[in-house]
């Protein structure tokens, strides 16, 4: 899969006008960004084409805006760019019409601007082939950075593509051959991590992960709908009762599929769900009626570790815990430890992705050992579940 696409390496950019989707849906506070992770991610794909002469127009939607709204401008973000850059960003109050096409016009070549907000005109996510044409007419080019936002058919992420020669730019490609390495054609066994609240919101993650992998981690709330299908009466604890029948019928896709499912065996057990609330730990078999599941506990991490110890890959989505509030969260860390470790020794490919996820694994501070930590929420989940992304598709050749 990773090279049914056209990567950067077979752009040659030089006095082209570049137009470059990127991520630049960043957290703000008080009008400054208070996390440029995103920004960080797309410095690559931005100095390989201006390094190279080429002009680098950025294209990218900020927040849900209803019409042009001055608060969901990107002229913050293109500022915070410039200075992580180390380079000018010129910026255009507007990303189609005159406006647009004076400041590309100004472009020299290695200079790089900003349009403004994709989403200010209701066309861009109709994906209208009219602003498609508007936006076509300020480039030569076009390259996908932003994963993130592949699953979305909108005119920036798919309509350009299919108008102008396109590329995925170095974080898009990235991605794919990450996720190409995890469920594609991974090293096997492959062993997956699925956390989280509750079923009803991964039903179709679960159903496509029984077919692709040889161990399937359940944990986080959703283990209690599956401990409770199995007959384990779980207190207080959070879980989807309606849901019992639909937790047997995967397990019993995953017994067809020759899928082995994990599900904890001890855990911490609270009567309230608050930081270093009154715990105790305990088998499953013995959660009292006012107690509730918070975490995994010591005989479930060991477990889980030894599953992970026999895996080549792993791809984790979810935490195991209330990994938010202490003690809740050594589960999560004590396996994501685990999964660090068995990567630096070059044991096991690690890809994990989901906004949870990513903040449990920065928690765990064992982010950066992971093969691959996707940044791309909806997008990444809908890629689990094995579902086309619509910018995915329009850049393959």
């Amino acid at each position: 899969m990773a090279n049914a696409f056209k990567t950067l390496d077979a752009l040659s950019p030089k006095g082209k006008r570049v137009l470059v989707r990127v991520d630049l849906n960043v957290p703000m506070e008080g009008g400054r960004v208070s996390d440029a992770t995103r920004l960080e991610r797309i410095l690559p794909t931005i100095r390989d084409i201006a390094d190279r002469g080429g002009r680098v127009v950025l294209l990218a939607h900020f927040g849900r805006p209803k019409g042009r709204d001055p608060k969901e401008s990107l002229k913050p973000v293109a500022a915070e760019l410039a200075r992580l850059l180390g380079r000018p960003v010129a910026f255009a109050d507007d990303c189609i019409g005159d406006t647009a096409a004076s400041a590309v016009a100004a472009l020299k070549d290695g200079g790089v601007l900003c349009l403004e907000n994709t989403r200010f005109h209701k066309e861009e996510e109709k994906n209208e082939p009219s602003f498609v044409t508007e936006l076509a007419k300020l480039g030569d080019a076009y390259v996908n950075d932003a994963f993130s936002a592949a699953h979305r058919a909108h005119a920036s992420t798919e309509g350009l593509a299919k108008v102008l020669p396109a590329y995925a730019g170095r974080t898009m490609q990235a991605e794919l051959e990450a996720l190409d390495k995890a469920l594609g054609s991974p090293k096997k066994p492959v062993a997956a991590i699925v956390g989280g609240a509750k079923v009803s919101t991964k039903l179709d993650l679960l159903g496509n992960l029984v077919k692709k992998v040889d161990i399937l981690i359940i944990g986080g709330g959703m283990a209690n709908t599956f401990l409770a299908a199995r007959g384990v009466k779980v207190g207080k604890s959070l879980c989807e009762h309606d849901l019992v029948a639909t937790a047997r019928e995967i397990e019993a896709k995953a017994k067809a599929a020759g899928c082995e499912i994990v599900l904890p065996v001890d855990a911490l057990l609270a009567k309230e769900f608050k930081a270093h609330a009154a715990h105790r730990v305990d088998d499953v078999a013995h959660v009292r009626d006012d107690e509730m599941i918070l975490d995994v506990g010591p005989k479930t991490v060991a477990h889980v570790e030894a599953k992970l110890g026999s895996a080549k890959t792993l791809v984790w989505n979810g935490p195991f815990g209330a990994f938010e509030l202490a003690p809740f969260d050594t589960g999560t860390v004590a396996v994501a430890h685990r999964a660090a470790a068995l990567t630096k020794a070059g044991a096991l490919v690690s890809i994990a992705g989901g906004g949870d996820t990513v903040a449990a694994l920065n928690h765990a501070g064992s982010g950066d050992d992971f093969t691959y930590i996707s940044t791309a929420g909806g997008a990444f989940l809908e890629w689990m579940e094995g579902k086309a992304l619509p910018g995915v598709e329009a850049l393959k050749a």
